[in-house]
């Protein structure tokens, strides 16, 4: 087995909907900020014995608005888990899909930092209604190191998040989705992510299984 990454979650997060994750997820919050940059530092520590290339966290909702207080909240936090992770020799992946392509460049950008990278989700985008993750994902390419291969439904309702389903049943469309990483040159692993249903072992199966059918199609492997 090989590890390509290692992912900083908190304690107190809650996904339930977009309320929830705005005032519970990442590093958008004071008052949890210091405890949270521990635990990121604490999780790299462990990505880098475990020999992994990436740690990928989520910030939190990254705000259009720059005059958002949580804007250089989350700003500084990146920049300070992607020094951390830069003295472990270690890149730090931003969890795509609480922003759209257009925020989380202008984020990138903000930040600063030479190992700053994407953990590319689409079917976060697809959950967050953020949009259709295909141009984000050309948008973001030269960013991209570490992708998840997830799919979902789109939000039904207002302030409500989308349904995840399993890999080749929802609205990502996994085979456009290849073409696309195909398409802007991605090499790095493909990564099935699955966090729900009643079978999640037999859905990760299966959705290998769709993974190298469609990579034999167009990678001729």
């Amino acid at each position: 087995m090989t590890v390509s990454a290692g992912c900083a979650g908190f304690p107190g997060e809650d996904y339930s909907d977009m309320d929830l994750v705005r005032r519970t997820v990442g590093y958008t919050q004071p008052d949890t900020l210091e405890e949270r940059l521990r635990i990121t530092a604490q999780c790299a520590s462990v990505a880098q014995q475990a020999k992994a290339y990436l740690l990928t966290t989520h910030v939190g909702i990254v705000p259009e608005d720059k005059s958002d207080p949580v804007w250089s909240l989350v700003v500084e936090a990146a920049q300070r888990a992607a020094d951390d992770c830069a003295e472990k020799g270690l890149l730090l992946g931003l969890e795509t899909g609480q922003e759209t392509a257009e925020v989380m460049l202008d984020y990138i950008e903000a930040v600063g930092r030479d190992n700053l990278r994407i953990n590319f989700d689409p079917a976060n985008m697809i959950l967050y209604g953020t949009g259709d993750p295909i141009p984000a994902l050309k948008a973001l390419k030269d960013f991209v190191v570490h992708v998840h291969c997830k799919d979902g439904l789109y939000p039904t309702g207002r302030g409500q998040l989308g349904t995840e389903v399993a890999l080749g049943q929802g609205e990502v469309g996994i085979a456009r989705y290849l073409e696309a990483l195909k398409e802007i040159g991605y090499e790095g692993p493909l990564m099935i992510e699955r966090e729900a249903g009643n079978d999640r072992i037999g859905d990760i199966r299966r959705g290998r299984d769709l993974l190298l059918e469609h990579r034999k199609r167009l990678w001729n492997e």
